[in-house]
């Protein structure tokens, strides 16, 4: 019986093939829609994970506040350069400390301006961040100390103002001064937030101090721990010393925030999943559009074959035979949509992914859970036809006109 009704539902669905495939743009559109929204999602939550952890995984990101995100938390102290100093120099197992503060300002060079992110900071910053210079050198102890007017570039500050052409010894204006350029970083590409990490002017601390800010405040402390050091050991020292250098009380609570690379991944990475979660239930909207879309289609089948139902009922068969039948060509036409979805968000995704440069992250279990999700919409929107079909009168349906 099931066979016969495969046949039958078959040759239905091919008999008038552009109606079919109109019926099912809906199921195509929403399949296509959950699968590259939940693939995009999580390309870009594995880059960021991946980029992160490129800092390495024993890593400190100190912020004043108790939040996460870029700016000063309201009421709480910044840092000093002297806190670096004393987490460098007291607490065991660090391999490097870099106080840090960034803007973004236009730079000016050879004619030309750029709007680009000047970074103040020490030579620790090279080891933290991962940098290295492809010529070069970095800043001499003197130049730190004094806050020289002297920058190391990106590569893309380099061809955006000199057009790829040697930049060592050439000036470049910050603002209302000029600093000789002393470094060209290795090129590092784009960073999990789809920012370029080349497009960078790294200046001494206390040149960004002095020339930009006009104050000491430091927003950011970077630690680099040793790679055989433990990390919680050394969080909560840090913790210790700084509550201690912050003159805060047992009864007070931290004014400022410790995250290793651990919890910055999770954090984000958590945050990015609830929003690919949000992405695909909107997206998966469509799939009910498209349900109903199946109904109105399988209501009208059901009228333009009443007589042959009517037939059918009159020779012998049984309601639940008819409604198989239906419910079966609903089925088909869902489960249609749901194949040609998954080929054409296997498509799009692969073309968005390289056009956003994001991991492709294949998931199967989408794929699977979102056709099976067509399946049920065909049969959940395909019942109540298909029971009208079963119920009709056979002394009724083949007099119908």
């Amino acid at each position: 019986m099931i066979g016969n009704a495969l046949l039958l539902a078959l040759r239905q669905i091919f008999r008038n093939p552009m109606r079919s495939m109109l019926t099912v743009l809906g199921i195509v559109i929403g399949v296509a829609a959950v699968i590259t929204m939940v693939t995009i999602g999580n390309g870009a939550t594995q880059q960021v994970r991946e980029e992160i952890s490129a800092l390495g995984s024993n890593s400190l990101m100190i912020r004043p506040g108790q939040r996460l995100g870029p700016g000063q938390a309201v009421g709480a102290p910044s840092f000093k350069e002297e806190d670096a100093d004393a987490i460098r120099t007291q607490i065991a197992g660090i391999h490097a400390v870099a106080p840090s503060r960034t803007s973004t300002t236009v730079v000016v060079a050879n004619g030309k301006n750029w709007s680009t992110s000047v970074i103040g900071s020490t030579n620790a910053y090279f080891d933290v961040a991962g940098l290295a210079l492809q010529e070069g050198r970095q800043f001499e102890p003197n130049e730190v100390r004094g806050g020289s007017a002297v920058c190391v570039i990106g590569t893309t500050v380099q061809k955006e103002l000199f057009d790829d052409r040697p930049v060592i010894g050439e000036l470049l204006r910050i603002k209302g001064f000029s600093c000789q350029i002393i470094g060209l970083l290795e090129p590092k590409g784009q960073s999990g937030f789809g920012l370029d990490k080349d497009d960078i002017v790294l200046i001494p601390l206390n040149t960004y101090n002095r020339r930009l800010a006009g104050n000491g405040r430091v927003p950011l402390l970077t630690v680099s721990i040793e790679p055989d050091s433990d990390i919680e050991r050394v969080k909560q020292g840090v913790k210790l010393l700084l509550r201690e250098r912050r003159a805060l009380s047992a009864a007070d609570a931290d004014n400022f925030s410790v995250l290793d690379t651990s919890e910055l991944i999770d954090t984000i990475s958590k945050t990015q999943e609830v929003m690919t979660t949000l992405l695909g239930a909107v997206a998966a909207v469509s799939l009910l559009v498209g349900g109903i879309g199946i109904m109105n289609i399988m209501l009208v089948s059901v009228t333009e074959r009443t007589r042959e139902i009517g037939v059918r009922l009159a020779i012998g068969a049984m309601g639940s035979e008819v409604l198989l039948q239906f419910l079966i060509e609903s089925i088909m036409l869902a489960c249609l949509g749901g194949l040609v979805g998954i080929v054409l968000a296997l498509g799009m995704s692969i073309g968005l992914t390289h056009f956003m440069n994001v991991p492709f992250a294949f998931d199967p279990m989408i794929n699977l859970l979102s056709f099976g999700f067509a399946a049920f919409i065909g049969v959940v929107f395909g019942y109540f036809p298909a029971r009208r079909a079963a119920k009709m009168d056979p002394i009724e349906a083949v007099s119908h006109e």
